[in-house]
């Protein structure tokens, strides 16, 4: 890292068990600049929801540099780390965010032999229960299994509940040999009781007309919807890897992954309140919402990687092919004519009458085909200063289908085009533990680049429309202090995505896309061992976010969930008596949930600002177990975790909580 000109961070595996984070929305909590959306209708709270550096990134999340499809919650039993990419990547993975991508790197079997094993228990009841296997069973080869159990109820969330299942087995073939063969599978089940919000009347921030501006708040612990509200996930994906040396400074990789995600849910929302009288009678609406979602992803990949000198001059080269072809179909449920019965604003009731959700007979489906090739460079001059490179060059092909309620297709869309991406930057070491750099990179992202869709009309998917197109400029520095051990990074960089809103022409009635959103700022970094018994991962962000040309509503104001400040911190030091005490903090400053430069007047405008204490201790009983401790929110800090578009209701910030878990090593 410390000789590559772009902000990148590494969670590892070993900080998510000390801070016993177990879902990807928890491991991203350990780097600044990113928060999490409610979403609406069809995406509430179904998944992992990112914004990070003022964009929208739930469709750049990736699994051994591959698009990972589906608005689904991601567990980390079987992930070995997480990398977090910042500013726009398309020369790295095709079309994508113009904030950059989340890569989660998957365990694979190893040689060596280990079995780990984490036993926990939450205080809302839940028991989490995990394996890691690793077994050589021959000089060449080896075989790794990790299992997941996790079950229970969310902490002040009354019938809320979650329960994951998880298998993944892993073999290699051909260790220590020139070719090496990795298989790998991960099953995973999710049956949930699904989590539709509590109304935000009477939060910090609520802004009601007549009594709702008083109102007290409800009790967070209320819920809203049915017994019989589920959301369901079943995911397969299998992936080959294979590896083979050409020779001591040449590597031919290829791999290869077929995965499919099934999503079934029932969930009901909330929305407005009705205020009428005595507040004990004050109503709240309620919507019931569906989803029959199926994502398909076959992926194949051929990469070269090369060390190479001409003259004085040495050059670090890959690149290689991709081929993808990405699926969703979607089938429409609704309720028939039927209206969902407002619930009792203070006093829900499981109890009421919940109408059936039920297949309307209309669905879509869309699908993209992509066929790329690129190339990079690290143009190393001298022992000082290295120059790098990269270009991709892909041609994509979305086609979607919707189809009515009574099986006619109504429309039918199909966009093509070829995308062109680039990136260099230029490299400087005053020493041989620090560097300097600048970096320029590009992305770009299509219509129908997120969710397969698209339609006529003034909106951003109109196939007619060009690509948003997002540059980024970055100078920063990087340093590894103490023999290596602790590694400092900071970086000022300036983000611009254009072509984000669209305008009708009115005297022809064309629909074209034109404006220019800008993201700028600082971001600092700290992370490893201060000391062999003290280590720490810190990070700070300052964003400055805008919407230069937009619609006349929003040009001028900032861009939505984007704060201006983040921190988070997190440390622990061993003791040398085998007890480990550690803690950390999370800040997050306030954020609007609209991208116009007028703050709305009703509900809530914007998630108010939070800090959030944590912490751990941890004592080995011998070299086979380890207990832990973890706990969350010490001060018990109300604070809103996320909103939705219309700021009517949220999800509540993780209350005090703990989790007690017994760590086993064989």
């Amino acid at each position: 890292l410390l000789n590559t000109p772009q902000t990148i961070t590494i969670i590892k595996k070993e900080l998510l068990q000390e801070q016993g984070a177990t879902t990807l929305t928890e491991a991203l909590r350990n780097t600044p600049g990113i928060t999490m959306t409610m979403g609406e209708n069809g995406n509430t709270t179904t998944g992992d929801s990112i914004f990070m550096r003022g964009f929208d990134t739930q469709g750049s999340i990736f699994v051994d540099g591959i698009r990972d499809l589906g608005t689904i919650t991601r567990d980390m039993f079987n992930m070995e780390q997480v990398e977090i990419v910042k500013g726009p990547a398309g020369t790295d993975n095709g079309r994508g965010a113009p904030s950059g991508y989340i890569n989660l790197e998957s365990k694979r079997a190893k040689a060596d032999n280990f079995t780990n094993a984490t036993v926990g228990v939450r205080t809302a009841g839940s028991v989490r229960a995990t394996a890691d296997l690793n077994r050589q069973f021959s000089e060449n080869a080896a075989f790794r299994l990790n299992l997941l159990s996790d079950t229970g109820g969310v902490e002040d969330r009354d019938w809320v509940k979650n329960k994951s299942l998880g298998i993944a087995p892993s073999v290699t073939f051909g260790l220590n040999t020139p070719t090496r063969v990795t298989l790998n599978y991960l099953h995973i089940e999710q049956k949930n009781r699904p989590d539709g919000g509590i109304p935000a009347i009477g939060i910090p921030g609520y802004q009601g007309a007549g009594a709702l501006g008083s109102a007290a708040p409800v009790n967070r612990s209320n819920y809203y919807g049915s017994t019989n509200d589920f959301n369901d996930v079943n995911a397969d994906m299998f992936t080959a890897f294979v590896e083979h040396t050409l020779a001591p400074n040449i590597t031919l990789r290829n791999t290869t992954r077929y995965g499919i995600t099934d999503q079934d849910y029932n969930l009901t929302g909330i929305n407005a309140v009705t205020a009428a009288g005595d507040p004990s009678t004050w109503t709240v609406s309620r919507s019931r919402q569906g989803k029959d979602q199926r994502n398909e992803i076959l992926t194949n990949q051929t990469n070269i990687t090369a060390d190479v000198q001409t003259g004085a001059i040495k050059h670090s080269l890959s690149g290689g092919v991709e081929f993808i072809y990405e699926k969703q179909r979607n089938k429409t449920l609704g309720l028939n004519g039927a209206t969902q019965a407002p619930a009792n604003l203070y006093n829900p009731s499981v109890g009421d009458v919940f109408q059936p959700l039920l297949y309307t007979g209309a669905s879509t489906s869309g699908e993209t085909t992509t066929a790329a090739a690129y190339l990079f460079d690290t143009i190393k001059l001298n022992e000082s200063f290295q120059l790098n490179g990269g270009l991709r060059y892909e041609h994509y092909k979305t086609k979607f289908e919707n189809i009515d309620t009574t099986g006619v297709t109504a429309s039918r869309f199909d966009k093509g085009d070829n995308l062109l991406t680039w990136k260099a930057g230029a490299l400087y070491k005053p020493a041989e533990n620090g560097s300097v750099y600048v970096a320029y990179a590009s992305s770009q992202k299509p219509p129908g680049s997120d969710n397969f869709t698209l339609a006529t009309g003034a909106n951003i998917n109109n196939p007619n429309l060009d690509p948003q197109k997002a540059t980024n400029v970055e100078i920063g520095t990087k340093w590894d202090l103490l023999d290596n051990r602790l590694a400092f990074t900071g970086a000022i960089f300036k983000t611009e995505n254009e072509n984000a809103a669209v305008q009708t022409d009115p005297v022809t009635s064309e629909v074209t896309a034109f404006g220019k959103q800008r993201v700028k700022g600082v971001e600092l970094g700290l992370v490893g061992q201060i000391t062999s018994a003290w280590q720490v991962s810190t990070g700070l962000a300052r964003m400055d976010t805008k919407t230069v040309q937009g619609t006349a509503a929003q040009t001028g104001g900032n861009l939505n969930w984007s704060p201006k400040m983040t921190f988070t911190g997190w440390t622990t030091y061993r003791l040398p008596f085998g007890l480990t005490i550690g803690g950390g903090v999370r800040y997050v400053d306030s954020q609007v949930r609209s991208a116009n430069a007028a703050l709305p007047t009703t509900n809530v405008a914007q998630v108010p600002s939070y800090t959030v204490y944590d912490a751990m201790a941890s004592y080995v009983v011998n070299k086979n177990l380890t207990l832990q401790l973890n706990l969350y929110n010490l001060t018990d800090k109300f604070y809103v975790q996320s909103l939705n578009n219309g700021g009517s209701r949220f999800v509540l910030g993780q209350p005090r909580s703990g989790f007690l878990s017994a760590n086993l090593k064989f």
